[in-house]
């Protein structure tokens, strides 16, 4: 994903107090609230505030290019980002999510619109209450991105910074995002290795690649590689005409089906006996994603049975 470094392996550990600050906030009208908490749910609450909780565990960085090292920030207790105001969330009037298909998702175009078709199904579950459109698959070309060859790989690869750009400049006016989609491979610069993805949460825009999923990307007999001794122009987009683009295999849908049933499980059990809905407050009344998944459960049990045969 990042760069190459040299490994340094740190661990970053918070003290109780600095979680119990964090989470509580130093508002007083908050630390207040805390304060008139009962027994049992000062309890519940405290458990997010000791160093070896699973919640706010000790984080090992193994190097240079760990997210916390390559991108500093400076810290933020839960009022500030409850309050920042780049903090992005759906209303009434930007309620739709957009799925921009950045070339073709299979070999044939029918097979494109299928894998869409799912895609589709699977966000309007999961964000459940959105609107989730989608939009006329585009060509590379038209994004007007840059492009390499990757020298480890030998496959084709977009710029994922220029991808957004685009996606931006196409964003609709009712949408909360949009989304591209590629099975193309993504670096979002020339010394990064790759980039399974990238978003602006702030511009509402985000690129993901499948490409890395496939079953054998990391194989020497990836048909995706492109000949070393090829000069690629930066502007000639015919390069991508007729590329490889590997199908979707049951190791991709096995992995996502996996992930699935282990957050359906996780999220149910999180908080027994309470509602997951949002309050009546919220201004979308927008209900959490994983009770439109419940009833689906053992379909998905069905399917991993399936592909693991």
């Amino acid at each position: 994903m990042g760069k190459k470094n040299s490994c340094l392996m740190q661990t970053v550990q918070h003290s109780e107090q600095t979680l119990k600050t964090a989470l509580i906030s130093k508002n007083p009208t908050l630390v207040s609230q805390y304060e008139q908490l009962d027994a049992g749910e000062r309890r519940l609450l405290n458990k997010a505030f000791k160093p070896d909780s699973d919640l706010f565990g000790p984080i090992t960085l193994h190097s240079e290019s760990d997210w916390i090292i390559s991108h500093p920030e400076p810290p933020q207790d839960f009022e500030q980002f409850f309050s920042d105001p780049s903090r992005k969330a759906p209303s009434p009037e930007k309620r739709s999510i957009y799925i921009q298909c950045i070339g073709s998702l299979g070999n044939t175009r029918i097979i494109s619109e299928e894998y869409i078709k799912w895609l589709k199904g699977y966000c309007e579950a999961f964000f459940y209450g959105l609107t989730v459109k989608l939009l006329e698959p585009v060509p590379v070309s038209v994004t007007r991105c840059s492009f390499r060859i990757n020298d480890n790989t030998q496959n084709l690869q977009i710029h994922a910074g220029h991808i957004l750009r685009f996606l931006k400049k196409k964003k609709p006016r009712d949408a909360f995002c949009i989304v591209g989609i590629t099975m193309i491979d993504l670096y979002p610069r020339d010394s990064w290795n790759f980039v399974f993805g990238q978003a602006s949460l702030t511009d509402g825009v985000g690129i993901f690649s499948f490409a890395r999923y496939g079953s054998d990307f990391y194989s020497s007999r990836y048909e995706g590689k492109v000949n070393k001794l090829q000069k690629v122009s930066s502007s000639d987009y015919s390069v991508f005409d007729n590329y490889y683009i590997p199908e979707v295999t049951s190791v991709l849908l096995l992995r996502s089906c996996k992930a699935l049933v282990k957050w359906i499980d996780d999220e149910s059990a999180d908080i027994p006996g309470v509602s997951r809905g949002h309050s009546r407050e919220d201004n979308v009344n927008l209900p959490k994603p994983v009770e439109a998944f419940k009833e689906w459960k053992e379909w998905i049990i069905r399917c991993l049975a399936v592909v693991q045969k």
